[in-house]
């Protein structure tokens, strides 16, 4: 498969047998233009939504018509399980709910995080299973931050984790670089690339690593 790093949250993964999947597009024009990526324009397949704020929730952005994700569901093969868990450490009094979701592409297995904002419970890793790869928010403020990302990494113990929703050169918002993060982890590689080939047999076979990726968009 490939996977490219649009930026914030959204991610474009393309399987082998072409389907196409796109995580949480982004608005440019929300929230005041504070995130100035170049708009999402992959034709997908379907969508995966993890809650309606308008960073996460662009479909509309997105060309063609898309079948939108935002709880269990299936496109062609591909089985999409939906996880309900909170934006916040508060059950979601503060910014709502969140839907992470987990699926196996190719022989990977992936669960991606939207804006996960708390430490999850025993029954949530135990529904959420094995994984290969996490991608998972790091910038804090509105998702877990460096430490408590790396807690989540320390509870799900995938083999590879690509670090998410962060400020970059084109994210204003106020939350923290990827820089905290990373010095809390080890086997770190900064790939200097927005787009990757994975595959079962480029997942660590053991321990674990951090794959940092350069925005597309």
């Amino acid at each position: 498969m490939k996977i490219k790093w649009n930026g914030h949250a959204s991610f474009t993964i393309t399987a082998t047998d072409g389907t196409v999947l796109v995580t949480d597009p982004y608005d440019p024009e929300g929230y005041g233009g504070v995130l100035t990526y170049e708009p999402v324009r992959d034709q997908a397949d379907a969508v995966l939504v993890s809650h309606d704020h308008a960073d996460h929730n662009f479909v509309k952005g997105l060309p063609g018509s898309p079948q939108v994700i935002k709880n269990s569901g299936q496109i062609r093969d591909i089985r999409i399980k939906g996880i309900p868990v909170h934006h916040d450490e508060s059950g979601g009094s503060e910014r709502g709910d969140n839907m992470m979701f987990v699926f196996t592409i190719d022989g990977v297995t992936i669960c991606f995080a939207g804006d996960l904002g708390h430490q999850l419970s025993e029954d949530q890793v135990a529904a959420i299973g094995p994984v290969d790869l996490l991608l998972i928010p790091v910038g804090g403020t509105y998702t877990v931050d460096a430490a408590g990302a790396a807690r989540v990494i320390k509870a799900l113990k995938p083999r590879l984790t690509i670090p998410m929703h962060f400020k970059t050169d084109k994210c204003n918002l106020p939350i923290a670089g990827v820089e905290a993060f990373l010095a809390q982890m080890e086997n770190v590689k900064s790939l200097h690339q927005n787009e990757i080939e994975l595959s079962a047999d480029r997942i660590p076979a053991q321990g674990h690593e951090v794959w940092v990726m350069d925005h597309a968009c």
